[in-house]
């Protein structure tokens, strides 16, 4: 039930901050094609403001002031429910919905979403397949347990997102310099609102993939559709690319559903969209991570294009404890590609030459002047393009995104010490 006001019109859908246009924009436009949206951020942006019905200014991080906004905003209007798809205020938003009886997940459960050492130890008490995986202090004793896990090791923060920080190791040094790299990582700002801390963990082999779930009822789960994930070279984890398929064969693997349940079922959650992501090993599907929140990097976008399901305003309704639409209107597939540089340097120039139908979007995301580093040292902060596409089916999509790719290109100048590279 909302909560009251004294006012006729619609009660508010709380969003908690806004993130970029280019990233998150498609989803707070389609949330607030459903629902009247109050946004709260530390800034609210300009271009959210054709979007949502009001904002308010406030420190995301300070609960308590967030808490005295929304109590203002149901006394004026009336809130029907409170909602974020950004990992930092996944826990603020379970925290508002629980003190003011919103529907939603427990904020014990979205704390063992957000805390990955939590999730792990969860999931191996529920027997649920991921991977080994300990919390340590410092290098040495990662070295220590690297040796008891045997063969590559993974290490990675605490509580972080979008791949950063994460790094394989496979010798002493190695996993040295990747506990280095996981203690220091930041993004956003998210390692400001989590649990510091450095987990190694057992490298698990086999394609990476991603099950968008949305869960109904504690124990009741409809997977929206299985994002199939490109990665660039270990030894970090980038990812360089998604792919949806609405037909795709995973959809029916019944030890993908089994596992993803028994993943939700484990951390308590009850309510949402929520990002699960997986590898398919040879000993079956094994948890990678449990994100409380809809998936980045335009997949939401991608499962639209695709079945014609609308993740953002799937979410919008449970947050607001209405009935969602989950039967899709289409089959297709839909890809996109995230270009990185050739070279460690500065952006000189850009071009693209590709126009055509079945190009959904191509965007620069960094202009001449900007300085980015290639790969292996790349972050998602280091993405120069992405494009787009859609297609009858998996193949047609990678040969269009192959064409956009190679009649796109960037002029860098390199660094000292490094090669010149045109592309």
């Amino acid at each position: 039930m909302p909560l009251a006001s004294h006012t006729s019109r619609p009660p508010l859908l709380v969003v908690l901050g806004a993130g970029s246009r280019t990233w998150r924009g498609y989803g707070l436009q389609h949330i607030a094609a459903r629902h009247p949206v109050a946004l709260l951020d530390e800034k609210p942006p300009a271009w959210a403001d054709d979007h949502v019905a009001l904002s308010r200014p406030v420190d995301l991080t300070d609960g308590e002031a967030v808490s005295d906004v929304l109590e203002t905003l149901a006394a004026d209007r009336g809130v029907a429910g409170v909602l974020t798809y950004m990992e930092n205020h996944i826990v603020l938003a379970a925290r508002l919905a629980d003190r003011f009886a919103l529907p939603g997940s427990t904020p014990a459960a979205m704390e063992a979403c957000r805390d990955k050492h939590l999730s792990r130890s969860l999931l191996a008490a529920a027997g649920v397949p991921s991977a080994r995986s300990y919390l340590v202090e410092n290098a040495e004793t990662a070295v220590e347990y690297a040796v008891l896990l045997g063969g590559p090791v993974v290490l990675k923060p605490r509580s972080m997102a979008g791949s950063a920080g994460v790094r394989r190791a496979d010798t002493p040094d190695q996993v040295r310099e990747a506990f280095q790299a996981a203690r220091g990582a930041s993004l956003f700002g998210i390692e400001r609102t989590g649990t510091s801390g450095v987990l190694i963990e057992e490298y698990l082999d086999g394609p990476e993939i991603s099950v968008e779930c949305v869960v109904l009822g504690h124990g009741t789960v409809h997977i929206a559709a299985v994002t199939r994930k490109h990665l660039g070279d270990e030894p970090a984890f980038q990812e360089v690319g998604h792919l949806v398929d609405a037909a795709d064969p995973l959809l029916e693997d019944p030890q993908i559903r089994d596992v993803a349940l028994a993943a939700l079922t484990a951390l308590g959650v009850s309510s949402g969209v929520l990002h699960v992501e997986m590898r398919l090993t040879g000993q079956g599907p094994r948890i990678i991570e449990v994100n409380a929140r809809l998936g980045g990097d335009l997949i939401p976008h991608l499962v639209q294009l695709a079945t014609g399901l609308n993740l953002p305003q799937i979410a919008a309704d449970l947050a607001a404890g209405a009935d969602p639409e989950l039967v899709p209107s289409q089959s297709q597939s839909a890809a996109v590609r995230f270009l990185f540089p050739p070279a460690t340097g500065r952006i000189t120039a850009v071009h693209t030459g590709v126009f055509a139908p079945w190009l959904d979007r191509f965007e620069w995301t960094a202009t001449p002047g900007s300085h980015v580093t290639a790969p292996p040292y790349a972050t998602l902060l280091d993405r120069t393009a992405l494009a787009v596409v859609t297609g009858p089916d998996p193949q047609t999509c990678h040969h269009r995104l192959q064409m956009v790719e190679e009649r796109s290109g960037i002029h860098i100048q390199p660094d000292p010490a490094t090669t010149a590279c045109v592309a």
